[in-house]
């Protein structure tokens, strides 16, 4: 099997060329579907396109087949059910995150796609829609074979198609005040500054409001992870109303892993009705690396399918479904980017398809790598994107090079250089010379052309990084409303 896969990805662009050679002439089978009944015809197709499909490309039918487009590699058997390229997870190695013993699949198709000599990003991004589920096992030959059959999703219910032909309104946000994140990201008028805490393990606010104390006056936002690691803490939602409510503006983590489409959008539209409205869309990390690893992901969405259904709630004021809200929510939706781990050649892809999709600022992971990022910026510049989302690039740091070698040993999508971590090692204070470096790559990272701020992530390490960003030279007046009592 894996022999045939791997003989597939490199015949990639052969393989592409029997597929369109079978979408013309499949048509001139349709007098058998008339001869035969479409049934029976499909009950003979239907083993032989799983067999052949499975076999050639580890295909699991989800009645949506997009091989021609994806470089012959199927995206149904990517570990998270990515639909629109890597997660930020892949390990150094190109291999999955999830499954440590086999090659990603974005990495394959990226790898088929250049085989092909076609360039497919822009219409992978026609994957923005989450998956239909209900098409699951169903061909995909016999709409070619038999046009008259349904090609689409069978339709809504009545009550669905009901609701959602009732007359569009336009959207309540439209007059709402943009909060002043949002305004920075769109004027670009200075540096941003995001900082990045993970709620506590407590029904007692205090200790997150302690740490965010911190940053009072010198960050123009922090991000509440969502379980973050695949490990359990208050809730992203509930932990930045505790920081909107003490006057900090925050942004909320959603991550795909632990729901599915439905407490997604319910989650988010009731941070919405919270006053929560800068909102940050992930796929999420591996369940089994967290301390839940017995859990059962869900993965029911990838983050790019996210961005495309809050944005529709927010742009059309309609559930994913296609049923109207009644107040559509005011969002100002962000997305992750990772042009540090491969396959690098996708990245700038993956970017545009979040851009595409809905996304208005981009946080990358850790960087400790300035030359990968000078690439992936010239590539950002080259298509603009840096025009249509602020780039907001992470950095952080860590006590030790002995906590900077496990980070990039375990944590997967982090690259740390040796140089880096040689150079720490090599410091009478590592802890110091971490910040020291850290400091420098702030600097350095203003210069580059299209970046919009610095994320700061460290985590329970949030007196260094405030020291940071005083040192840094990158604090600025920031008057925020004093913390309720």
């Amino acid at each position: 099997m894996k022999a045939l896969r791997r003989w597939s990805i490199n015949h990639a662009r052969g393989l592409s060329s029997v597929y369109r050679t079978f979408e013309r002439l499949a048509p001139h089978l349709a007098p058998l579907s008339k001869w035969l009944g479409s049934n029976t015809l499909e009950a003979i197709v239907l083993p032989v396109e799983r067999a052949a499909k499975q076999a050639f490309f580890n295909c699991q039918m989800c009645g949506q087949c997009g091989l021609s487009v994806t470089g012959m590699a199927c995206p149904t058997g990517c570990a998270k059910g990515m639909r629109n390229g890597p997660c930020g997870g892949v390990r150094a190695n190109g291999h999955c995150e999830v499954q440590p013993e086999r090659r990603c699949t974005w990495v394959d198709a990226t790898e088929g796609d250049a085989r092909m000599l076609a360039g497919h990003t822009a219409t992978w991004s026609q994957r923005a829609a989450p998956r239909d589920y209900r098409l699951s096992g169903k061909s995909t030959w016999m709409p070619i074979i038999a046009p008259m059959l349904p090609k689409g999703p069978p339709p809504l219910p009545v009550a669905a198609r009901a609701a959602s032909s009732s007359p569009a309104s336009a959207p309540a946000y439209a007059n709402e005040p943009a909060n002043r994140f949002e305004t920075l990201c769109r004027e670009r008028s200075r540096f941003i500054v995001t900082v990045e805490i993970a709620p506590p393990d407590s029904a007692d606010p205090l200790s997150l409001l302690k740490r965010a104390a911190v940053f009072r006056g010198l960050a123009d936002a922090i991000n509440i992870t969502d379980g973050a690691g695949a490990n359990c803490h208050m809730s992203s939602t509930a932990a930045s109303a505790v920081l909107l409510s003490a006057g900090y503006m925050p942004i909320s983590q959603f991550s795909c892993r632990d729901r599915n489409r439905i407490a997604l959008q319910g989650d988010v539209l009731g941070a919405a009705a919270l006053g929560i409205r800068n909102v940050l869309c992930l796929t999420g990390d591996d369940v089994s690396q967290g301390d839940h690893a017995g859990a059962k992901p869900v993965f029911d969405l990838d983050s790019v399918n996210l961005l495309h259904t809050l944005r529709g709630m927010r742009e059309r004021g309609e559930y994913a479904s296609g049923r109207k809200l009644e107040h559509a929510p005011r969002l100002f939706l962000g997305a992750s980017a990772n042009p540090f781990v491969p396959p690098f050649a996708e990245r700038i892809g993956n970017l545009q398809r979040k851009v595409d999709a809905g996304a208005q600022f981009i946080q990358t992971q850790f960087c400790f790598d300035l030359d990968l990022l000078e690439q992936f910026m010239h590539e950002v510049r080259a298509r603009e994107l840096h025009k249509r989302a602020a780039i907001i690039v992470g950095v952080g740091v860590l006590s030790t090079a002995k906590a900077l070698r496990w980070m990039a040993d375990h944590v997967p999508g982090v690259n740390v250089p040796a140089s880096v971590t040689e150079r720490i090692g090599a410091a009478s204070d590592q802890r110091l010379e971490g910040k020291r470096f850290c400091i420098e790559t702030i600097r350095r990272i203003r210069d580059i052309e299209g970046v919009a701020g610095v994320h700061l992530m460290g985590y329970k390490n949030e007196e260094v990084l405030a020291e940071i960003i005083v040192e840094s030279g990158l604090c600025a007046p920031i008057r925020e409303p004093a913390p309720v009592a």
